[in-house]
């Protein structure tokens, strides 16, 4: 066993013991690397990460390769997933210098930790021109024991270029001291609108959803931006209309594809070919979270049952599979398990008596025969609708390592009625049997080895399925809340709820230092030494502001209060506007970065900018005792303004920043509701706010004294907000004048329709 048999991490412990000695990311690494005069070589991964067990197979566990890098290097492991600013550093390094990046992620420093060389995956030998993994070693050990110096050189030059252009880039947001002018931004937000959803319409996939080519990916940012788009033209519009018919296309393909788990629940990663087929098979929770709000979005727009039937095959698989007992949410599970060893004297998928090994894909996929065995009568109808083969149905070319050869995965071949007929059933009966076929299918499938669940309790992660949970409370059940645990145990929607608050509980108890004010990145058996990075402040804020919208429970508004406090004052940018994805201070990161890219996960700027627009239409009054700073919807502003280059010159590349840029141009609109929060007048109240998307507002409720003294100290104007006649009533405001009070729900909703 080396030394990372001492760690928590699921990846790091899954190399605890390779024969090469790997340190973790620390003083201890970069000490030896400075006494012993060797380079670094860094590899970044996750616990998930199919090609980082490929490469961990092929090359770390062979033992001639370890002996070079062990005599030649010092060998560092990350798990990327516990230190994002590490691998945010090294793989904008490689991004720069090959065009391309990925895990694992495999890079060279000098002692002083700056890279020199870098890439992704390497083969273990030679192939096709390109040198292999043990040849580049001995390339790098050579050069460096013979031209070192130009190495160094090289690794300052990279780092030296890459800090002008982040200065250069801040210096242009920079002017930014200055706030933007309002008009200005109007019109170039306006302009990058318009851009943005140009961009998506012209790289529609109209036939099979999502947009470009292969491999897709859920980008869940694109689909908020588009909703937003047509909450704002109107879903009846031309623009909004075809805003709405790209996302929920989109969502459709994907939950009839193989990137969808139809037997057990929720999403794998990503889709190797275009019509999101053949899968990498890892889940990860952030995807959960992220594709689940895209589902209730699509349910609001569109009034089909068929996304809130997604959103809760999504909850439904992350409270069962994915919830720790102590209410947190785990990160992910792995692409590959265990293949089942041979019973003796079988076969065994060609390997000996006793001997097991792992693929991609294998808890997943299924044999014809299986199919049959597990389902009996049902199998055919379970065949013709999810297009299972004798042989197979998924081509060669798309399983270049053939781990699919035989198998089949689940994928809708059309509608479950033309797959009725088929069978002879009439569309309700196909229904009934393939819901009882499914369940079937999930508990043959609990008999197989599971894939690696990494328990890793991540906080930001928390904080995005926060979100989905709050927000599936309010679109599928209408807010209703649930008068004690019995009437919890009674409604689903409650029990949305409840998970959502037993995970907010479980990382303020666990992963918040309240004296501090300051946030944990990680729970695994115990708390992880990494203090929170920006988008764990920022992720976890939009939750709870999420979740008091959703419980109207003060103390969830209260700690997002504090936590932005926080996050202005470790991250934020004061030359140049935005949030620094790390923390000032650590002298192992070479280079403090700002992330300007929506990508598998929102930047923090762009969540974070919202957080404050919402805030702002809270908190704008200084509270006594307390320094009034740079007010919220300023420092939003200025946020955008230190985009405005990426989102206004590439506006794709920041869709979720776009939709923080809406609410920015836009009037600040409220609604209060003042009562009892469990009464059915105020729950009826509530769930009008819940039936259909438009113009953004704040959501408030005084539900009592409490209430009414602490939000009026930051907003005076909500003091004088009452019941009328003992009955809830709602208060419909924009630019801070309120219209008279309803309390009946279709006054509201004629209100909130003007």
């Amino acid at each position: 066993m080396n030394a990372l048999a001492h760690e928590k991490s699921p990846y790091l412990l899954q190399h605890a013991d390779n024969p090469v000695d790997w340190l973790p990311w620390g003083e201890r690494a970069f000490a030896k690397a400075r006494a012993e005069q060797k380079p670094i070589f860094l590899s970044v991964g996750y616990s998930t990460c199919h090609w980082c067990h490929v490469m961990a197979h092929e090359s770390f566990e062979d033992p001639g390769i370890a002996a070079l890098l062990n005599e030649h290097f010092v060998p560092v492991k990350v798990d990327r997933e516990e230190r994002p600013d590490v691998d945010h550093v090294y793989m904008t390094y490689v991004q720069a210098t090959t065009g391309h990046g990925g895990w694992p992620l495999s890079a060279w420093l000098t002692p002083e930790l700056k890279p020199f060389y870098g890439g992704t995956y390497f083969p273990p030998e030679d192939r096709h021109g390109r040198a292999g993994f043990p040849a580049i070693l001995r390339a790098i050990a050579r050069g460096w024991r013979e031209e070192r110096d130009k190495l160094v050189a090289e690794g300052d030059r990279v780092i030296g270029l890459l800090r002008t252009q982040l200065e250069s880039r801040a210096g242009d947001a920079g002017s930014a001291v200055a706030m933007p002018d309002a008009a200005q931004l109007l019109e170039s937000g306006s302009a990058a609108f318009e851009k943005c959803f140009q961009h998506f319409y012209e790289s529609f996939d109209a036939e099979q959803g999502g947009f470009g080519g292969a491999p897709k990916f859920p980008r869940a940012s694109n689909l908020n931006f588009l909703f937003r788009c047509a909450a704002l033209q109107g879903p009846d519009s031309a623009l909004g209309a075809e805003a709405v018919k790209m996302a929920a296309h989109t969502l459709q393909k994907m939950a009839q594809g193989g990137i969808h788990d139809h037997v057990g629940g929720g999403f794998h990663r990503y889709s190797v070919d275009g019509a999101w087929f053949v899968p990498h098979f890892e889940k990860m929770l952030y995807d959960q979270a992220q594709i689940a709000l895209n589902a209730l979005d699509a349910r609001q727009a569109t009034g089909d049952e068929r996304f809130a039937w997604l959103a809760r095959d999504i909850f439904g698989y992350v409270r069962r599979d994915l919830t720790s007992p102590a209410g947190g949410f785990y990160s992910a599970e792995d692409a590959d398990s265990p293949l089942p060893a041979a019973n003796p004297g079988g076969e065994g998928e060609g390997r000996g008596a006793g001997e097991s090994k792992h693929a991609e894909g294998a808890f997943y996929v299924w044999t014809k025969a299986e199919i049959d065995a597990a389902l009996g009568a049902d199998a055919p109808l379970v065949c013709a609708h999810f297009g299972v083969a004798e042989n197979g149905n998924v081509p060669a070319e798309a399983d270049p390592q053939g781990e699919f050869t035989g198998k089949n995965i689940l994928a809708q071949r059309g509608p479950l009625a033309v797959a009725a007929r088929t069978v002879g059933l009439t569309p309700e009966q196909a229904s009934d049997r393939l819901v009882a076929a499914l369940e079937q299918l999930r508990t043959a499938r609990a008999a197989r080895p599971r894939p690696l669940l990494d328990d890793k309790i991540i906080t930001a992660w928390n904080g995005l399925m926060i979100s989905a949970l709050a927000r599936g409370h309010g679109v599928l059940e209408g807010g209703s809340l649930p008068a004690g645990d019995e009437g919890a145990k009674k409604s689903p929607a409650s029990r949305l709820l409840q998970s959502a608050i037993r995970a907010a509980e479980f990382l303020q108890r666990e992963l918040y230092d309240a004296q501090r004010g300051v946030l944990y990145r990680s729970y695994r058996e115990g708390r992880g030494a990494a203090e929170g990075f920006a988008e764990d402040y920022a992720f976890l804020i939009q939750g709870l502001l999420d979740l008091y919208e959703a419980s109207f429970e003060l103390r969830w508004l209260q700690w997002a209060e504090r936590l932005q406090q926080t996050m202005d004052a470790v991250f934020w940018d004061e030359a140049g506007g935005g949030y620094f994805n790390s923390a000032a201070g650590d002298a192992s990161i070479v280079l403090r970065l700002k992330e300007d890219y929506d990508g598998a996960e929102p930047a923090p700027s762009s969540v974070a900018a919202m957080n404050l627009l919402r805030l702002g239409a809270v908190f704008e009054q200084p509270v006594a005792g307390q320094p009034a700073g740079l007010a919220y919807a300023d420092r939003a502003r200025r946020t955008l303004e230190a985009f405005r280059a990426q989102w206004a010159g590439a506006p794709q590349a920041m869709p979720q920043m776009l939709c923080a840029l809406e609410l920015a141009l836009g009037a600040p609109r409220h609604v209060v509701l003042v009562g009892e929060p469990r009464s059915p007048e105020f729950c009826a109240l509530a769930a009008v706010l819940q039936e259909k998307p438009g113009p953004r507002r704040t959501m408030l409720a005084i539900t009592g004294d409490t209430d009414r003294q602490w939000l009026g100290t930051r907003a005076p104007w909500l003091g004088e907000m009452r019941p009328l006649g003992g009955r809830a009533a709602a208060y419909v405001c924009e630019e801070y004048a309120c219209q008279a009070p309803v309390t009946d729900p279709a006054e509201l909703r004629s209100l909130l329709n003007r």
